[in-house]
């Protein structure tokens, strides 16, 4: 378990950083999680929202924010948390990069949601460590910082002392893991019922799976050749046979999926495979057991092997972490 910070384990600081164009979901995320009074429970976290740097704060939405600007509050914190940035190229103000430093070297866990992983960055909190941000900034935070391992695929990333998670709502999962840390299972999983969430989502779960689609539908003979697969998609679909289907040979067939959709044939439909399993892993009547008949895959082995390595975690795992009965 992770050691507190705070001078109190009963009742450790969370410290969430304010700043001028604040990401209001992400900010809430870190109230919402550690803010809100649990009079259930008999130990739970102190809160207070400390300011980046003087002035005021305007959030997203059109709201105005007043908050303690003392950076020196971070220096007491068990955990600090960088709901987001006002823009992967915006500057960090040095100010704030030095007090999370100070903090750290202190004992402070830092905690970024989304874009904050940049602040965390400036401050040099990630070099040589792993990390990960929302998919859409992984290849901009990998050119900015080339000493940071960034993992473009992953929820959560504890690396130490530093985590680090992906798009907005990955940061309720990364929350969730430190509460699981700080307070133990039981704690964390009364708070993820209180917010209709599942227990624990595991950090190495894949953010989202890319299906590959042509450049352009229109009049396109690939898209026509995809919508037919997936309607069938639980029959034995070789290269020869959509090659047939396409009135193309194999090797043509290739390198029109190449150029449209930037992977292979039979990479897109493994793809398209597991994207419909998921779906039905998502309706919990179905038995596991017919999930991978129904999806073409061939085997229950072939089925688990090729689900995780695309989503990161077991098909059971997957049902489970979104709270549906495990049939079959």
């Amino acid at each position: 378990m992770t050691k507190l910070a705070s001078t109190s384990k009963k009742h450790p600081l969370v410290c969430a950083i304010a700043y001028d164009g604040l990401c209001t979901f992400e900010f809430g995320i870190a109230v919402e999680l550690f803010a809100l009074p649990r009079p259930e429970f008999e130990h739970w976290y102190k809160f207070a929202t400390v300011k980046a740097e003087p002035g005021p704060v305007r959030a997203l939405g059109g709201l105005t924010l007043d908050a303690d600007d003392n950076l020196d509050l971070l220096k007491d914190a068990s955990l600090i948390i960088v709901p987001g940035w006002r823009g992967a190229d915006a500057p960090v103000p040095e100010a704030l990069c030095a007090a999370l430093r100070h903090a750290y070297d202190n004992g402070a866990r830092i905690a970024s949601i989304c874009s904050g992983v940049f602040v965390l960055a400036a401050a040099g909190l990630l070099n040589g460590k792993s990390a990960t941000t929302h998919w859409r900034y992984t290849d901009k935070l990998a050119a900015q910082y080339p000493d940071i391992a960034v993992d473009p695929d992953v929820l959560f990333v504890e690396a130490g002392r530093v985590f680090t998670s992906a798009g907005s709502a990955a940061g309720l999962d990364l929350g969730l893991h430190i509460i699981r840390q700080d307070f133990g299972a039981q704690v964390a999983a009364s708070v993820a019922r209180r917010l209709v969430l599942p227990a624990q989502r595991d950090g190495g779960q894949r953010q989202f799976v890319p299906r590959p689609e042509p450049k352009s539908r229109a009049g396109s003979g690939l898209a026509t050749l995809q919508d037919r697969i997936r309607a069938s998609i639980d029959e034995h679909w070789p290269i020869e046979r959509m090659a047939n289907a396409a009135a193309t040979s194999g090797r043509t067939l290739a390198r029109r999926f190449q150029d449209e959709t930037g992977t292979t044939p039979l990479n897109w439909l493994k793809v398209e495979r597991v994207s419909r399993a998921a779906e039905l892993l998502e309706n919990g009547d179905i038995p596991l057991s017919d999930v991978w008949d129904v999806c073409g895959f061939g085997s229950a082995e072939t089925f688990r092997r090729e689900f995780r390595k695309t989503m990161g975690v077991p098909p059971v795992r997957y049902r489970e972490r979104l709270g549906s009965p495990v049939v079959g």
